[in-house]
């Protein structure tokens, strides 16, 4: 689970890590009566939205005079904006962050994820910060630093003096280093106690008067563990999110909607990824990741098919189902009566194999629908293909 730049910057403050005085704004009343409070030689107006690049896109804002704070809230307060981490439909902005500005002597990067190698929780610090971090890891690899920490020590003093030492802090200016070390021990507190898998400051700005502030924020949730935390729950945004996603979570479901036009239903992540990579290979575009689980009944089959099919870019269906858990026939049923449920137009390939994969083919073909039954993956790929060609 994603979360807004303002939520991240609540969290921040929370465990300690310094942050611009700021506050959450849905409306330009209640931005001039923050404006009018906030004691600050720069105001600075940030669209929230779940995607980068906010200020490419027009989505920042900076004035020294706060009676144009208003007219700025006006100007990106329900507008759309279009970033390279949108797509081109972009994300509509119906909230705001409105922070004090900050003097900058010098910008950082600064992450905390789960390095998938080693499996430790690692940082990752740079001197390049306010670039994209694709950007400095493809052209200057050099300034990337990276420092893995064991979850079975913790951090340890050792760790902050390498980060420091190998961004040249003590040259740079000496009074942050000792801040740079309580950072960082605070925010591998905040990534292992709230679950998150990236945390991520950039920039973390140096000032003027010699301070550490975490200029922007950004923070995503292991959603398996958000269970155990009811207040990181409540900065769900539904709005940010792919309503047939939002869909899918509450039947159980795994998916993730994608831009081709052949909507998969398979069961295990595995050979859902398969199955993606083999409908590409049969010279068309998956519509989505969709992973019944190993357990599929007949219900998440017939959500799971009405999710694909309230998808208007999907012409053609691939159901790629295995049975080893969950045996093959309850699938045919579940496909059946879905079927009959939404009345299906598109053409449908299901491929069964495993447990009572016989049995369920004999259902499909016996039903009276206009759905096929392969067992052979690359021949189901094709098919599906084809049809869809035809369509």
């Amino acid at each position: 689970m994603n979360i807004h730049e303002f939520q991240a910057k609540q969290l921040f403050a929370q465990f300690g890590i310094p942050v611009p005085k700021g506050k959450e704004i849905k409306n330009v009343k209640a931005a001039e009566k923050w404006a009018s409070v906030l004691d600050t030689p720069v105001f600075v107006v940030k669209a929230q939205i779940h995607a980068g690049g906010r200020g490419k896109a027009g989505g920042v804002k900076l004035t020294k005079n706060k009676a144009e704070v208003p007219e700025l809230v006006k100007e990106i307060l329900g507008k759309t904006l279009v970033t390279h981490q949108t797509g081109p439909k972009g994300r509509k902005v119906r909230r705001l962050l409105i922070e004090e500005g900050a003097g900058i002597a010098k910008e950082l990067y600064l992450s905390l994820l789960v390095d998938r190698e080693s499996g430790f929780p690692t940082f990752i610090a740079s001197t390049e910060g306010g670039m994209d971090i694709e950007e400095v890891a493809e052209h200057t690899p050099d300034k990337l630093l990276k420092e893995s920490i064991d979850p079975a020590v913790g951090f340890q003093g050792y760790n902050g003096r390498n980060l420091a030492f190998g961004l040249g802090l003590p040259e740079l200016e000496p009074a942050v280093v000792k801040p740079f070390f309580l950072m960082l021990e605070n925010l591998y507190r905040m990534f292992m106690e709230k679950n998150a898998s990236l945390v991520e400051i950039n920039p973390l700005v140096i000032t003027t008067d010699k301070r550490l502030v975490a200029l922007d924020g950004k923070v995503s949730f292991d959603d398996s563990g958000l269970f155990k935390h009811p207040d990181v729950q409540k900065f769900r945004d539904l709005h940010e999110e792919e309503p047939l996603e939002i869909e899918a979570g509450n039947n159980n479901l795994n998916y993730v909607k994608l831009d081709g036009d052949i909507g998969c239903m398979v069961n295990g992540a595995g050979l859902a990824m398969a199955t993606m990579d083999v409908i590409k290979l049969a010279g068309s575009e998956p519509a989505n990741f969709l992973d019944v689980g190993g357990g599929a009944t007949k219900e998440t089959v017939a959500a799971g098919f009405r999710i694909l099919l309230k998808d208007k870019k999907v012409k053609g269906i691939f159901i790629n189902i295995f049975g080893g858990i969950v045996r093959c026939e309850r699938i045919a049923h579940g496909v059946i009566d879905a079927a009959k449920e939404v009345g299906i137009k598109l053409p449908v390939v299901v491929r069964l194999q495993g447990t009572n994969a016989e049995e369920g083919r004999k259902l499909l073909a016996e039903s009276g629908l206009k759905v096929e039954g392969v067992a052979d993956l690359w021949e189901a790929a094709q098919r599906i293909v084809a049809l869809r060609k035809k369509k």
